[in-house]
């Protein structure tokens, strides 16, 4: 009796072991790492890549960021963890072009592909990654520097609201920004000065530099979070409307202040498709397939004649 118990109960193992092991085999992770989740921009990559995979099958997609854009550490531990799970593939952000190469060897090691999104890593990163999808930043930036040259003219006295020193976006959109600026105007530039992507540190400066140049004409506000602390203080100031402003990323507070004049434009980044096209580029790689080393995602310039256009929404989140 004894025998023929152990022989069922071994037997019944063995079945159970049958019905769950395809699903825990076709569990396989896409860990997506960003900058920070704590912003409307990273959580539309997030709800991108969830709805991408979700067509995936046999895949499914985690979502983590740093505690801030300067949490360069924390990321880096972020990347090396994914990779000692040894999840399928990494979906990465990287808030330094530098500072996450060393993580990302170590994936490329394990034979764990990454895709990088929205920032470049440095030359030396080249071969540990197989796509970088993004916004072109630079062409980006030019667009933001045409649209505040249309409204101010080429004269006078701009400013520029930037966010982290050193990230890859930055570098190209800012720096997009500034190119043209200089070759096409002769606008005085104050700045840049960084808000390192908080809303509040944007909201202060900005109010430092309106009250530091009354003769300012325009202003320029690089990403979400320092864009929506520029709108804020401009209106605190009593300067909504009265210093033409540009900002970039398209959220909800955003779109307020294009509606209501606060802000001229903004240069909204299909975030959504970062994450969805992300995961995807992702799933093809670990098949097997060609894949191209950059994919532009694109950029729509929004304003309040447009924004309620079908091109705007499938951007705007």
């Amino acid at each position: 009796m004894k025998k023929l118990l152990t022989t069922w109960f071994a037997s019944t193992l063995l079945l159970a072991a049958a019905s769950v092991s395809p699903a825990m085999a076709a569990d396989k992770e896409i860990a997506v790492i960003v900058k920070t989740a704590n912003s409307d921009f990273w959580q539309n990559v997030k709800k991108g890549a969830n709805d991408g995979v979700g067509g995936l099958k046999g895949y499914t997609a985690s979502f983590q960021g740093a505690a801030s854009d300067t949490d360069l550490a924390g990321q880096v531990a972020l990347v090396e963890n994914a990779v000692n799970r040894k999840v399928a593939a990494i979906v990465l952000a990287p808030s330094d072009p530098d500072a996450l190469i060393p993580a990302m060897k170590k994936a490329w090691e394990a034979k764990i592909p990454v895709i990088l999104i929205d920032s470049a890593a440095s030359k030396s990163g080249e071969s540990y990654y197989q796509s970088f999808l993004a916004t072109d930043n630079e062409k980006a930036g030019e667009l933001c520097a045409q649209a505040l040259i249309a409204k101010v003219g080429t004269t006078g006295k701009i400013a520029i609201m930037s966010y982290t020193a050193g990230s890859g976006s930055e570098i190209g959109r800012v720096g997009g920004f500034r190119k043209y600026i200089e070759k096409h105007s002769k606008l005085q530039v104050v700045g840049p000065f960084y808000s390192n992507s908080q809303m509040g540190t944007a909201l202060n400066q900005t109010t430092d530099v309106l009250a530091a140049n009354a003769d300012l004409k325009g202003i320029f506000g690089a990403n979400e979070p320092t864009a929506i602390g520029m709108g804020r203080a401009l209106v605190q100031a009593g300067k909504a409307g009265k210093v033409a402003a540009i900002g970039f990323d398209g959220n909800g507070d955003l779109q307020g202040f294009v509606k209501d004049g606060t802000i001229e434009a903004i240069a909204v980044q299909s975030a959504y498709q970062m994450g969805s096209l992300g995961v995807k580029t992702a799933v093809e790689v670990i098949q097997g397939k060609k894949v191209p080393k950059f994919r532009d995602t694109g950029v729509v310039m929004v304003t309040k004649k447009n924004i309620d256009s079908p091109e705007a929404k499938n951007v705007l989140y």
